[in-house]
């Protein structure tokens, strides 16, 4: 075979494909294999090798045979002498690897022929794994493509050397394409396929808002401002929370830049997408009060519950109601997104008439005497704004002073309530085994989506106490046949063998057990110039609830759990299904949990069931 023919061809390909050169040398090795056996009908047990050089671009072909004293099938034999010139320490028969020399003058010709399929499939395979490797590694940056096609479903962008692919779920609304349009999009996943790499962009993804910012502004490039949250309903708004890690640094105006004209580079990029840009602050209260901007608010009050999760109830001026709350809800959707809190909005005048209805009833019922004047100044008030008189800043100051009295002495009731609550929930866990709080939910043998759903309660533990406390907050994450499945499931756990040595496995010291918080959504208090449903807002809040009653171990009881049993009959088909009714209770002689079920009673009695049996 010709060496410069060889050479050059190495070297063209190597230029045209723009791939490493030990890619085409293997490629080209593996083709002159093929060639070889293809050539010379080498059985494809027989070792063959093929071995180029880099620097002269000479091929070799090296094949395996059997030492022997007289050769017979020079194809597969070869001499002692001979032999050991490639293996001083062979003997008769070794197989040793030895160059093919009588390659006739032609194999090059047909070498060229049968592995020309061969080298073009693997340089393809070689290009797709180093175009995959080079997307992969852009995965989560921007990219600028060329719209190439586009349809009701899909746009196909041209990335050079690779095609992209922007869904309808990730195109902006209202936004239109067209051929040959540049188009920048942020690359979300990079997948293999057997055509080639599968890029898969988005234009309405919030990280490609975050990655714009870090373009447009150096400071947060070069990590002296920090990004802390976004939220974003692309094509239409979005909030975006910064903080400074440098001092002397304005976070805000950094992003805003002079005259606005860094962020209105990105405005324009997202196709006119509002940007509100807000600072970061430690204080809930005030990062909730800036996340509402451009609204002013007259008072944050926060509430954490264990059972509701994190709360912020919102006053805000009556003028500033449907500007706190945005077009559908928007500006209060996007801050709750953004800090995390889910946000009640209600404004003062709604917050004074439902306090000023509800003075005789506790625990407002202390403030007409300890705020005589200002109950009968907020009273005096209100009756102006129902006859529609002018009512003076003044006036409106002294209402929110009131609203804000009220919304405190309201907060203090029901931590004192959660506190009641906290002690039962102390109470129905120290009937369970602290192990459970240990043991993970994979171990109840739940199918995989049920199990998912289960992720946030951590362990078994947290799931039984979630179902002890307040079983209807379950019911709302699972369907009624999931239900029922779990509570199948954890019956057969507390009645099965291995209960006990499952508590063994488990450590003995139990984490500190927390029912998972709800996630954070928006409620809003509508106005009465929007919506003349809602007449009282505020009365369900501050109507008395009886003192909780803090349950021994003896009244506790747990969920009941209807359980089909199936019953087959002589043909082996299935009859309708008796159901058993069983409940989980605290055994006061034991010290534990056990379950009873429900008994038919005696026939001849015509009564219905009898009493619970363990």
């Amino acid at each position: 075979m010709a060496s410069n023919d060889l050479q050059l061809a190495f070297n063209e390909i190597a230029d045209l494909r723009a791939l490493p050169q030990d890619v085409i040398v293997e490629a080209l090795q593996h083709a002159l294999v093929n060639a070889y056996r293809k050539f010379a009908g080498a059985s494809p047990a027989q070792a063959i090798e093929a071995r180029i050089e880099a620097t002269s671009g000479r091929a070799r072909i090296y094949v395996e045979k059997e030492v022997v004293d007289d050769v017979i099938s020079p194809l597969t034999e070869v001499t002692l002498e001979k032999a050991r010139y490639y293996d001083p320490e062979c003997n008769i028969g070794d197989l040793v690897m030895v160059q093919e020399e009588d390659t006739p003058k032609s194999f090059g010709r047909i070498a060229a022929q049968t592995a020309k399929q061969v080298i073009l499939q693997r340089i393809r395979e070689a290009e797709r794994n180093a175009v995959y490797e080079e997307f992969l590694a852009r995965e989560g940056d921007l990219v600028t493509g060329t719209v190439q096609s586009l349809n009701s479903s899909m746009v196909t962008l041209s990335l050079g050397r690779a095609e992209a692919v922007l869904q309808k779920s990730q195109q902006l609304p209202h936004e239109r394409y067209h051929a040959h349009q540049k188009l920048r999009v942020y690359v979300m996943e990079v997948k293999k396929s057997n055509k080639g790499p599968q890029i898969l962009c988005s234009r309405s993804h919030r990280n490609m808002l975050r990655r714009l910012l870090e373009y447009e502004v150096p400071e947060i490039y070069n990590g002296q401002i920090e990004i802390k949250s976004i939220a974003r309903e692309a094509g239409f708004r979005s909030k975006v929370a910064v903080a400074a890690l440098q001092e002397g640094i304005d976070p805000v105006g950094a992003c805003v830049g002079m005259r606005g004209n860094r962020i209105q580079n990105i405005v324009k990029e997202l196709n006119g997408e509002k940007i509100d840009v807000i600072e970061w602050s430690a204080s809930a209260e005030q990062f909730i009060l800036k996340a509402l901007s451009p609204a002013k608010v007259a008072g944050v009050y926060l509430e954490e519950d264990v059972m509701n999760g994190r709360t912020a109830l919102v006053i805000v001026p009556d003028d500033q109601l449907s500007l706190a709350i945005g077009r559908e809800g928007q500006n209060a959707r996007l801050a709750a997104k953004l800090t995390g809190w889910r946000i009640d909005i209600k404004s003062v005048t709604e917050t004074v008439q439902g306090a000023l209805e509800n003075l005789d009833v506790p625990p407002l019922d202390e403030f007409p005497r300890l705020y005589p004047q200002l109950v009968e100044d907020s009273r005096r008030i209100i009756e102006k704004k129902t006859l529609n008189k002018v009512v003076m800043p003044e006036e409106y100051t002294l209402l929110a002073r009131f609203a804000s009295l009220v919304e405190e002495r309201l907060l203090e009731d029901r931590e004192s309530m959660r506190r009641s609550q906290q002690q039962q929930i102390e109470a129905v866990k120290a009937t369970l085994p602290p192990q459970l709080f240990n043991v993970p939910i994979a171990k109840l043998g739940l199918p995989e989506n049920i199990t998912e759903l289960l992720a946030n309660y951590g362990s078994i533990g947290h799931v039984m106490l979630a179902t002890l406390i307040d079983e209807s907050r379950l019911r709302k994450n699972l369907s009624k046949e999931a239900m029922i499945e779990v509570q199948s499931a954890l019956d057969k756990l507390m009645e099965g063998e291995d209960f006990d040595s499952l508590l063994d496995e488990a450590p003995l010291q139990a984490e500190e057990a927390e029912v998972p918080v709800a996630p954070s959504v928006v409620s809003v208090a509508p106005s009465e110039d929007d919506l003349d449903v809602v007449k009282d807002a505020f009365g369900g809040i501050i109507t008395p609830r009886p003192e909780p009653e803090v349950l021994t171990q003896d009244q506790i009881e747990v969920y009941d759990v209807v359980e089909d049993d199936e019953e087959t009959d002589e043909d082996g088909e299935k009859r309708s299904a008796k159901k058993k009714k069983r409940q989980l209770v605290y055994d006061e002689d034991s010290g534990e949990v056990r379950t009873r079920r429900q008994r038919k009673g005696n026939r001849n009695k015509r009564g219905g069931w009898d009493e619970f049996e363990f």
